[in-house]
């Protein structure tokens, strides 16, 4: 890529060529590890797959706090449904796009591989000025942050904690949401389908999707929600039966497509095709605004042998459509920024087991309720009939305002860029939560250029600003104060 910084994005477009979905990272780390060794670098790749690379200071600079330069290897995979992509062999294509960098119908990885570019070419430096550094590069970020869980305290020196993730350039993040995953399984019976009756795939295509803590204000089409929403009306009016589900892929993306095979009598094949496109005249205008490409089709196939059976099909929909999904409540201390949201991410039958699986990912920058929203999760689908377990709980971080390293970043990028950039906390899981309860008197925070639709195929990141980010970190790191005496 002829773009600059040069060396930030040569290292990106080589991060693109490695196959880095989240645990799929085997490659990615055995490349970063490789890198650090062939600079001359002490690296360690510890028990959790983090991969940690040290670099003295330059001339003059010994005397400065050690920084840890912070981001995660792996990516989010997601494509368009006309997408042929496997995302544990084939490279990201890349395209410059007028102002944008993004992918050709896939997920591009600048979440987070323009920090882990940034961070290795200051590594690879020998021209920049910097005290001591630790580049921490840390595993399966995106499906449960496993790497940040297990790393062990103690192991890094630094002083402070620069984390690389943030995806708003100008913006100075101090603080996060946390997280926890419900998982949610219906038990089921094989029954057979019904005599005289088709085979039918109702397909939800065309949303946009996104991150399910960025985008989840932006009030998006949840697949899921508008699959069981079609599938209750055609049920109650028609008796469609569902025999299999498959909506939503990731726990921390807002479910783009789902797929169901479904079963009609022949007689009222006519009836379900003009109550599914009533219904879906009636959501694309309710979402015009927002999703302007939801598609629904029907496509007839051979009708299934069985069907899902008809109470775990109702309680099933019922609990769908009930459950809480998007903004729950929006922050009192921080205007415009999310408190609470969940996310219905995935809902998919296993035929084997005769389950339906459902995950759901909640977030909330207040503790007290995120536990409450849990407990309603819970009530809802215990009352359904389903097995719930909550995991992955994460913390969030919560925001220092008194932070020395957050005042030298103000002053810094007053002098540099002439404004004083805007101090936020996100409605995402950043890493800083998780790693500050391990190394609680780190200084922290978190910054970025600017990225758009990531955990999406519409996902691109600015070019402008990626040199604006370079050049306000290599300031910053000129301008760390000197450790105490």
């Amino acid at each position: 890529m002829e773009l600059e910084p040069q060396q930030v994005w040569n290292y990106f477009h080589e991060l693109t060529q490695i196959p880095r979905p989240s645990n799929h990272e085997e490659k990615i780390r055995d490349y970063v590890e490789n890198f650090g060794k062939s600079l001359g670098l002490e690296t360690i790749r510890d028990a959790a797959g983090n991969i940690i690379i040290r670099k003295p200071a330059t001339s003059g600079m010994g005397n400065r706090k050690g920084v840890i330069l912070q981001g995660h290897l792996d990516m989010v995979p997601q494509k368009n449904n006309d997408k042929t992509h496997d995302f544990e062999k084939d490279p990201i294509e890349a395209i410059v796009d007028g102002e944008w960098v993004r992918a050709n119908g896939t997920t591009l990885g600048a979440d987070n591989g323009i920090g882990v570019a940034a961070t290795m070419a200051l590594l690879a430096s020998t021209d920049i000025p910097h005290g001591p550094l630790e580049g921490l590069f840390t595993a399966t970020e995106e499906t449960g942050m496993d790497g940040a869980n297990g790393l062990e305290a103690g192991v890094l020196q630094g002083d402070i904690l620069i984390n690389l993730d943030s995806e708003d350039e100008g913006e100075l993040y101090v603080g996060c949401a946390g997280g926890e995953d419900v998982g949610v399984k219906f038990g089921y019976k094989e029954k057979k389908a019904p005599k005289a009756s088709a085979g039918v795939i109702l397909s939800v295509t065309g949303l946009k999707g996104g991150h399910s803590g960025i985008d989840i204000p932006l009030g998006r089409g949840n697949a899921n929600k508008i699959f069981f929403r079609i599938l209750n009306e055609a049920a109650c009016k028609l008796g469609v039966r569902l025999s299999t589900i498959n909506g939503g892929s990731l726990r921390n993306a807002i479910p783009r497509e789902a797929f169901g095979l479904v079963t009609v009598k022949n007689k009222k094949i006519a009836d379900f095709v003009t109550l599914v496109d009533e219904i879906t005249g009636v959501m694309k205008k309710e979402l015009a605004a927002t999703e302007p490409d939801l598609t629904v089709t029907l496509e007839p196939v051979d009708c299934p042998k069985t069907v899902i059976d008809k109470d775990t099909q109702s309680r099933l929909t019922r609990a769908i459509l009930a459950v809480p999904n998007g903004v729950i409540r929006m922050s009192d201390s921080m205007p415009g920024l999310v408190e609470t949201s969940t996310n219905l991410a995935i809902v998919k039958s296993d035929e084997k087991k005769k389950v339906i699986r459902i995950a759901c990912l909640m977030r909330s920058s207040v503790d007290s309720a995120k536990e409450i929203l849990g407990t309603r999760m819970w009530a809802l689908f215990s009352l359904a009939g389903a097995r719930v377990k909550f995991s992955g709980a994460y913390p969030g971080w919560k925001p220092n305002m008194d932070s020395p390293i957050l005042k030298t970043m103000q002053e810094v990028y007053h002098t540099k860029f002439g404004k004083i950039p805007e101090i936020k906390a996100i409605h995402a899981g950043l890493e800083c939560g998780i790693l500050g309860g391990k190394y609680p008197d780190w200084d922290m925070i978190s910054f970025g250029p600017t990225i758009r639709h990531p955990h999406s195929p519409d996902e691109k990141v600015n070019v402008a600003t990626v040199g604006k980010f370079w050049e306000f970190l290599l300031e910053t790191l000129k301008n760390i104060p000197a450790k105490e005496s």
